[in-house]
């Protein structure tokens, strides 16, 4: 785990996030506004960074939201000890205020006012008040300031959060038709929108090692494709050199790969696995590399889609993700480093299911640790038949996500999850599977738990999804852990219909059956439904399921 991002790991998520960019401002970059936001009737206090990580505090700043064309000369702010007057200037939107305003500008891309006089910020708590003449016109009041984080003002509270951090609300999008597939069978479904784009393609990864992911980038590239890629910079275990070669090719051939990495890292990882390619986007559970895209190991779950707000959405994700300051040329990041040989995937497997053209309702795009998890929890607790899980492995057994499993279950809705038999994580996950069998005997809750044995399908789950009630399906790339939920940046759809639901649980019923399995029934029976997990993303060992 890299440590905790520091002094600028917090202000754009409100900052930088916002959609209304202040007058004679630098504009910030269209992927941080997150969803219309309307104009403020009155000025008012929006966040606080009381604790700067630098000496002395300097730079701590308010972020004030300020209506449209709006006189900053007639406000003042006052920290109880000292009052400062805001310049003479017109603004709207989103304003820094900052005794110092140089060192604040490196921070944000928003625009920042500079104030004489006596602004104090106490870090152990705090009264502010924007006064217009001797009124008071907004107040807020913090305590235990955190240092490098941004108190975000919601309601009469306040939030500390990392500064940098974005806060994306979930992007909906009405129904229409996407493209479900799962690996190794079909494995010309990922790379086919990349094939095909002439405009743009975006691609976001853990890691990159295939050639052939390699190849169709720069393709599209020499086709006149703007290409970006990006990357984590600290993947677990070490980068290989195998991956090392695809990204010198590509930024050879022109394209930028960037990675995210360093001491101003906004999340402990970037997991997140998609691409935008021209109108389509690809949304999958697995890594850019043989094993994963290359379908020469993993069982893994993908959805294409042309759904406009999804797509843009995460074009958007995307251009907040690269954009900042975490991220690293990949030139300058591989220099000095060394890169060992990794082990390769040369497995071949027959396929089975192929990639369908299916209907849906609705399609929702999630994003950790800015909204993912909250609406997980929900969609378990609405669960009213059943629910079923594929996870390579699971997490604490009372994180949020797994509560809400063994909640279901108690209610009477049929669970079912299915964890990888991987040697690295077999007696892990045995001895999970044991304590779901436990909890649900002492309960007879309706949960069934077991490994999962590919029988040649595939190597190894590497999978992470659900299908609930038959009507909705998780499809994305996070291990349902407590830490991935709150500290990776992971991406997520949630289908809404019976046709994408009932492509996934064929595949799950064929992966449950397996040959018989390592399993273990648990409760009223071996329930026929679904279950969710939580794995991996946590300490760097070797078990780790990236």
């Amino acid at each position: 785990m890299r440590p905790p991002a520091p002094l600028v790991c917090c202000l754009l998520a409100l900052v930088a996030c916002s959609p209304v960019a202040a007058t004679a401002s630098t504009p910030l970059p269209a992927a941080d506004a997150p969803a219309a936001t309307a104009v403020p009737e009155a000025p008012a206090i929006a966040a606080v960074y009381p604790d700067p990580v630098a000496g002395g505090d300097r730079g701590e700043f308010v972020v004030l939201s300020i209506p449209s064309d709006t006189a900053l000369d007639e406000y003042r702010l006052s920290d109880g000890d000292g009052t400062v007057s805001l310049p003479n200037a017109t603004a709207t939107g989103r304003v820094v205020v900052s005794t110092a305003p140089n060192h604040t500008r490196r921070l944000t891309d928003s625009r920042v006012v500079g104030v004489d006089g006596h602004l104090a910020l106490a870090n152990g708590g705090e009264r502010i008040r924007l006064l217009r003449g001797e009124r008071t016109v907004d107040a807020v009041r913090y305590s235990d300031a955190s240092e490098g984080e941004l108190g975000v003002v919601n309601g009469s509270a306040v939030r500390w959060r990392p500064l940098g951090a974005t806060d994306r609300p979930v992007v909906s999008a009405p129904g229409g038709e996407v493209r479900t597939f799962v690996l190794p069978d079909a494995t010309g479904a990922p790379l086919e929108p990349i094939r095909n784009a002439d405009e743009r393609v975006l691609l976001a990864g853990y890691t990159l090692s295939s050639a052939r992911v390699a190849d169709a980038l720069i393709d599209a590239k020499q086709r006149g494709a703007t290409v970006r890629v990006l990357l984590e910079g600290e993947p677990v275990g070490t980068r290989t050199a195998a991956e090392a070669r695809a990204l010198d090719r590509l930024t050879d051939a022109g394209v930028p790969v960037r990675l995210v990495s360093g001491p101003r890292a906004r999340y402990s990882y970037h997991h997140a696995k998609y691409a935008v390619a021209d109108g389509r986007a690809v949304v999958l559970t697995e890594n850019w590399k043989p094993a994963g895209t290359g379908g020469n190991s993993s069982r893994g779950w993908g959805v294409v889609t042309e759904q406009p707000r999804i797509v843009e959405g995460l074009a958007a994700t995307f251009r907040a993700d690269a954009e900042w300051r975490d991220s690293v040329a990949w030139e300058r990041y591989r220099r000095g480093r060394r890169f060992e040989r990794g082990e390769q995937a040369t497995g071949s497997y027959p396929t089975e299911f192929s990639a369908e053209s299916v209907s849906v309702r609705r399609t929702d795009l999630l994003v950790t640790p800015d909204n993912a998890q909250g609406e997980l929890v929900a969609t378990l607790d609405r669960a009213n038949d059943s629910v079923d899980v594929i996870q390579p492995t699971v997490g604490d057994w009372d994180s949020p996500l797994l509560r809400a499993l063994r909640r279901a279950a108690s209610r009477g809705v049929e669970v079912r999850l299915l964890l990888s038999d991987a040697w690295y994580v077999r007696e892990e996950n045995r001895r999970t599977v044991e304590r779901f069998r436990d909890w649900a005997d002492r309960r007879d809750a309706p949960l069934s738990a077991k490994l999962a044995d590919p029988e040649g399908r595939y190597e190894k789950v590497h999978a992470k999804g659900a299908v609930v009630d038959g009507e909705r399906v998780v499809v994305g790339s996070l291990n349902w852990n407590e830490q991935a939920a709150t500290t990776n940046r992971e991406v997520l759809l949630v289908l809404h219909g019976p046709d994408a639901a009932a492509y996934f649980d064929e595949v799950f019923d064929a992966d449950w059956a397996g040959g018989g399995g390592v399993g273990f029934p648990i409760g009223l029976a071996a329930a026929v439904a679904g279950v969710l997990v939580v794995a991996g993303l946590a300490a760097r060992r070797v078990r780790f399921e990236p």
